[in-house]
């Protein structure tokens, strides 16, 4: 029986996307794994259709289902969201730059079961010093083993809760927006849900590994606002 739907979107950045493959797969917590490949370059897909032979996941490549260009998160999280009603099971999102523990998901799920007011859970992001790191700088230092707050949470390593899925549907996302986490945090707060931060269960992250060309904010800012203008791109 499956526990949950584990959802990652992946556009290109294999090196990283692989690595979350694999850390799902040695989860002890048997979960349904789909992963979306949103317009990736040929060489990503073949690797990823040559992982489906050997991982447990399911394989949906966005190019057979939409002519929208990438990013296509509104779509994946509507697509995610319809799965976990239909079967029953919470929605966990981990993205293609984040590598988890193999008991992540069973102490989120945990913490999730025993609060039945819960709208979305995450799990703190680290770095390779088990430091806290980016999305999370603004909980670092805290001592506290998990956080009920009503700060955005990424979807770096975040769960839905069932009831939450089925309070809001996610087809009235909007038309203008590229990322959806701070407004879908936003929702589960305004329906009377609960959020929560675990400060006790860390994941590895690479911050932006999954988007590469957000290191432009980082190595050359002006280029980075330049073309986020131009093209559009990234909007919360």
């Amino acid at each position: 029986m499956y526990k949950a739907i584990v959802v990652t979107p992946v556009k290109d950045s294999l090196e990283t996307t692989i690595e979350t493959i694999k850390a799902v797969e040695n989860s002890v917590c048997k979960v349904k794994h789909i992963v979306y490949n949103d317009f990736s370059s040929v060489v990503t897909k073949k690797a990823l259709e040559k992982l489906s032979q050997n991982y447990n996941f399911e394989l949906v490549n966005l190019e057979d289902i939409t002519s929208h260009p990438s990013p296509n998160y509104k779509l994946v999280l509507q697509i995610a969201q319809g799965v976990a009603i239909e079967e029953n099971l919470p929605l966990i999102i981990v993205e293609s730059d984040v590598q988890i523990k193999t008991d992540t998901f069973e102490k989120m799920l945990s913490f999730e079961d025993r609060n039945k007011k819960i709208g979305l859970v995450g799990a703190v992001t680290v770095d390779d010093a088990n430091q806290v790191n980016f999305p999370y700088l603004k909980f670092k230092g805290e001592r506290a083993p998990y956080l009920k707050t009503e700060r955005s949470l990424s979807f770096c390593c975040t769960l839905l809760k069932l009831e939450f899925l089925k309070s809001y549907s996610f087809l009235e996302l909007s038309e203008s927006k590229d990322w959806f986490d701070v407004f879908i945090s936003r929702k589960s707060i305004e329906l009377g849900f609960e959020n929560y931060i675990l400060m006790n269960v860390p994941v590895l992250h690479q911050p932006h590994g999954s988007r590469p060309w957000k290191q432009l904010k980082y190595t050359n800012p002006l280029k980075y606002y330049f073309l986020k203008l131009i093209n559009r791109r990234d909007k919360i």
